[in-house]
C-alpha cells in the first residue's frame, strides 16, 4: 500500500506538471531542454513534464514607457523633455521579442535619446512648444523602423512635458507680463483719448448752444425794445423821451433783480438815477452821431471842409 500511495502521489505530480494555463493577452514561451519549442497563447495547454518548461510569459497589451531627456535648443536653452512611448509585442513575433533583446525598455530609451537630441537642437525654444508633435512623429518613425525587427510595434510617441530651466521660465513670464502690461496701457490710453474727445465735443456743443441762446435772447430783447418804442411813439412820446423811459425802467428792474437775490455779489456802478440819465445822454449822442454819418453817406449834407495846410 505504501508503494501504491507513492506511485499515485507521483502520478498526480506528473499530471499537474503536464498542464499549464496562459492568461488573456499573454503569450508563453515554451522551451525543451533549454531550446525554443513553441509559443502558447491564452488558454489551457499540455507539455511534457520535467522536459518542457515555460521560460517566459510576455504581456501582449499596450505598454507605456516614459523617457525623460535633458537637451538643448537652437538658442542655447536647456530643457527637460518627457517623451511617452506606447509599444506592444507583435503577436506573431513573440519569439523575437523575447530572444533578440535582453532589455527592450533600455533599447527604446536609447533610440528616444538619440532622436530627441538630434531634432530639438534644430529648433528654438518657442518652436519646440509649437512643433512638439513633429518631434514625436520623428521619434515614432525612428523607433518603428528599428523595433519591428525585434518583435515590437510602436503604437504612439507623445511629447507630454517640456520643462525649461527655472530662470528661463521666469524670464518668459516677465516677457509675457510686460507684453500684457503694454497692451493694457495701449487700451487705457485709447480709452482716455476717447473720453477726452467726448468731453471736448460735449463742451463745444454746450458752448454752441449757449451762444445760440444768448444770441436769441438779445434778439428778443431788441425786438421788445423796438416794440416798446413804437408803442410810446404811438402814445405821443417822442423817441428821445421813450428811450429815456426805457433806460430808467431797465435800470430799476436790474436793481430790483439784484436785490431780490440774497446771494448776489454783483455791484452795479454807478447805480444812482443820474447814472441812468448819463447812460441815456451817451446813447442819444451816439445815435445822433450815427444818424448824421448816415446822412452824410447818403449825400443829404455836404461833408465837412477839409483843412488846408499852407
Amino acid at each position: 500500500m505504501t508503494y501504491l500511495g507513492v506511485l499515485i502521489f507521483l502520478g498526480l505530480i506528473v499530471l499537474f506538471a503536464s498542464f499549464f494555463t496562459v492568461k488573456q493577452e499573454t503569450a508563453a514561451i515554451v522551451e525543451r531542454f533549454g531550446k525554443f519549442l513553441t509559443v502558447r497563447q491564452s488558454g489551457l495547454h499540455l507539455k511534457i513534464p520535467f522536459i518542457d518548461q515555460v521560460a517566459k510569459r510576455l504581456n501582449l497589451r499596450i505598454q507605456q514607457l516614459d523617457v525623460i531627456i535633458d537637451t538643448k535648443t537652437l538658442d542655447n536653452v536647456f530643457i527637460r523633455m518627457k517623451v511617452s512611448v506606447q509599444y506592444q509585442v507583435i503577436r506573431n513575433q513573440v519569439g523575437d521579442a523575447y530572444y533578440r533583446l535582453e532589455n527592450p525598455e533600455n533599447q527604446i530609451t536609447s533610440y528616444v535619446f538619440d532622436v530627441v537630441r538630434a531634432e530639438v537642437p534644430k529648433l528654438k525654444l518657442d518652436d519646440v512648444f509649437v512643433k512638439k508633435d513633429d518631434v514625436a512623429i520623428a521619434v515614432k518613425g525612428e523607433l518603428q523602423e528599428a523595433m519591428q525587427s525585434y518583435g515590437y510595434d510602436i503604437i504612439k510617441a507623445l511629447v507630454t512635458d517640456i520643462d525649461p530651466d527655472e530662470q528661463v521660465k521666469h524670464a518668459m513670464n516677465r516677457i509675457n507680463a510686460a507684453e500684457r502690461e503694454k497692451t493694457a496701457a495701449e487700451y487705457e490710453s485709447e480709452a482716455q483719448k476717447i473720453r477726452i474727445i467726448a468731453v471736448a465735443k460735449a463742451e463745444a456743443e454746450s458752448k454752441k448752444l449757449q451762444g445760440q441762446g444768448i444770441a436769441d435772447q438779445r434778439r428778443e430783447i431788441a425786438k421788445g425794445l423796438e416794440e416798446s418804442v413804437k408803442m410810446l411813439n404811438d402814445a405821443g412820446i417822442n423817441a428821445q423821451e421813450a428811450s429815456a423811459l426805457i433806460v430808467v425802467t431797465q435800470h430799476y428792474d436790474t436793481l430790483h433783480s439784484i436785490g431780490a437775490n440774497n446771494r448776489s455779489n454783483l455791484v452795479l456802478l454807478p447805480n444812482s438815477p443820474s447814472a441812468a440819465s448819463s447812460m441815456l445822454n451817451d446813447l442819444v449822442v451816439s445815435m445822433a452821431a450815427t444818424q448824421k454819418m448816415d446822412e452824410v453817406n447818403k449825400g443829404n449834407y455836404p461833408p465837412p471842409p477839409a483843412s488846408h495846410t499852407h
